[in-house]
């Protein structure tokens, strides 16, 4: 009989895991490069030594003190991307505060419900931006959140009155609390954005996220001669862990080029501070690409960046490696519950691994692909859950004990809820969401392939598909798609006849719809979701919906 190998693989490497935390990863750095360019921070006009860094992260964690911020605490932050955010992520990690990210997005009710559900001490908030009047969301529900003792707006007296308190604050208390601290401590609270019902609380320790950043780092190769642009939001694990842990790690520059992603504003912050490395999801790539100063920007200082969030599109890939001279560019692969990063690419892996897997497993973790009805690993090349186990699954769901026993089993493994296959040198390809599963009269069918499919077609800029109700079948493909500028819309006829006789009869989608935008979470997810929902209504099948199906 021939031998069966199954699908599992562990991360082999001689760079030993960080145990330290993070205050002191941070400290040790300053140490190495402290007049080497640290942050900066293109719409602030500012920018920072490591050494100017960190007095000012010293400072502001002494703020923290006199306000009575302590271990355990929890502390808010609600703003798009600037340079204070990623100075209450270091201060806080120096007192041992949970850091509790909020999402940008949030209106009123999901504010109130991640405050009294972290218990959030503290909240330092933006006073606005763009059309979120965050001052006016906090006093509507400030008076709901008990635990909710300072607010702090950025920019405000309050912070103003914080920083001066800090500086007036004793350094060598500042290292008698450092000395308290473990590597196990929980340090941030990362909400998973709820595709449905409330949000969740993934709870992330100094040892998940600061090994999480360092390793994602040495894959990409960085040293302190590394600028990186970071368009990704810091609150989601992307901006602040394989972006601000990474950079500070290694002692490279974290560029951040807008509070929010820009395509002009990305291209401009590359080109002017001789960016190494680009961070960005799909969507952001797509975007600049398109942007029509592009041919305009110096983008030869890159060499590498990530593309991660969603499934990377195969001709957006090439554009990206061809275009923008990312030759090193790697796909990463993760969830916020595993700190993010389980897979990886590699630099010397070919175009074609780059493009068609999410690379390998990460240093010193494992994964596997399980049957998700026995639990039982498949052998390799056959279809399954992705798991994984190792230093980066988080502590558990704040306070949630039962959601978290439903997400990591006994054995430590986190389940992910990904569809996946692993080939026999081990690289992972993700096939897409169990949930995402399309089910038509008895076939199994995986949005991803035909979405890769789509993108073959020259006037297809992004394409999704999502399986629709259907009273024969259970279940129809529609594609939502968004078409390059000057192109005629797409008609379900012209799509079938572009699919006939390449992808199979029952894969082809039979409805079409034209978009500008899909409905996106901030971190660059399409909500397919609520792209499920809207096309119920948008096709009329109200009634199919309604029916049964075994």
């Amino acid at each position: 009989m021939p031998e069966i190998t199954p699908s599992y693989a562990s991360g082999v490497s001689d760079v030993p895991l960080l145990g330290d935390t993070i205050g002191g990863n941070f400290d040790r750095t300053v140490v190495a490069f402290g007049d080497r360019d640290a942050l900066v921070d293109r719409a602030a006009g500012r920018r920072w030594t490591y050494r100017e860094l960190a007095e000012e992260v010293d400072t502001l964690a002494l703020g923290l003190v006199s306000l009575g911020i302590g271990k355990g605490d929890r502390v808010g932050i609600w703003s798009p991307n600037r340079w204070e955010w990623t100075c209450v992520q270091y201060a806080t990690a120096k007192i041992g505060a949970i850091l509790v990210n909020i999402n940008p997005a949030y209106r009123s009710h999901e504010l109130e419900f991640v405050l009294n559900q972290a218990g959030v001490k503290l909240l330092v908030a933006a006073a606005s931006f763009k059309t979120s009047d965050y001052a006016a969301m906090i006093a509507d529900v400030r008076p709901k959140c008990a635990a909710l003792e300072h607010v702090v707006l950025l920019g405000g007296d309050d912070w103003t009155a914080l920083t001066d308190a800090g500086r007036r604050g004793d350094r060598a208390r500042l290292v008698e609390l450092q000395a308290g601290l473990s590597a196990d401590d929980p340090i941030n609270i990362q909400y998973t954005s709820g595709t449905t019902g409330f949000p969740k609380g993934a709870t992330l320790s100094h040892h998940n996220i600061l090994n999480n950043g360092f390793f994602v780092g040495e894959l990409c190769g960085y040293t302190e001669q590394d600028r990186v642009c970071i368009p990704v939001p810091f609150y989601h694990c992307f901006g602040m862990v394989m972006g601000n842990l990474a950079c500070t790690s290694h002692g490279a520059c974290m560029v951040i080029p807008a509070p929010a992603f820009e395509p002009k504003a990305t291209l401009e912050a590359v080109s002017a501070e001789k960016c190494t490395s680009l961070y960005g999801v799909p969507t952001m790539f797509i975007a600049e690409l398109a942007d029509p100063g592009f041919e305009d920007y110096d983008l030869t200082s890159l060499r590498t960046g990530i593309m991660a969030g969603s499934p990377c599109p195969v001709e957006v890939m090439k554009q990206v490696i061809e275009r923008m001279g990312m030759a090193e560019v790697s796909i990463c692969y993760g969830m916020t519950e595993t700190s993010p990063v389980s897979t990886q690419t590699r630099a010397d892996d070919s175009i074609e691994r780059r493009v068609s897997t999410v690379g390998r497993v990460g240093p010193h973790l494992e994964v596997k692909v399980v049957d998700p009805e026995t639990g039982r690993t498949v052998p390799r090349g056959e279809p399954g859950e992705l798991c994984t186990r190792g230093y980066s699954v988080m502590l558990g769901y704040w306070e949630q004990a039962d959601k978290t026993a439903e997400a990591i089993d006994a054995a430590r493994w986190m389940h992910t809820g990904d569809l996946a296959i692993m080939d026999d040198d081990g690289y992972v390809n993700i096939t897409g969401r169990i949930k995402d599963m399309v089910i038509r009269g008895g076939e199994n069918l995986y949005p991803r392939e035909i979405e890769e499919f789509l993108y073959t077609h020259p006037d297809v800029l992004d394409a999704q598909v999502i399986g629709v109700p259907d009273e024969k079948y259970g279940e129809e493909l529609m594609a939502w798609v968004r078409m390059r500028e000057g192109a005629e819309p797409l008609t379900a006829g012209a799509l079938r006849e572009f699919c006939s006789g390449k992808l199979a009869h029952y894969k082809i989608p039979r409805y079409v719809h034209v978009v500008d935008e899909f409905p996106m979470t901030v971190t660059g997810k399409v909500r397919k979701v609520e792209m499920r929902t809207q096309a119920v209504s948008i096709l009329g099948l109200e009634a199919a919906a309604k029916t049964r199906h075994a």
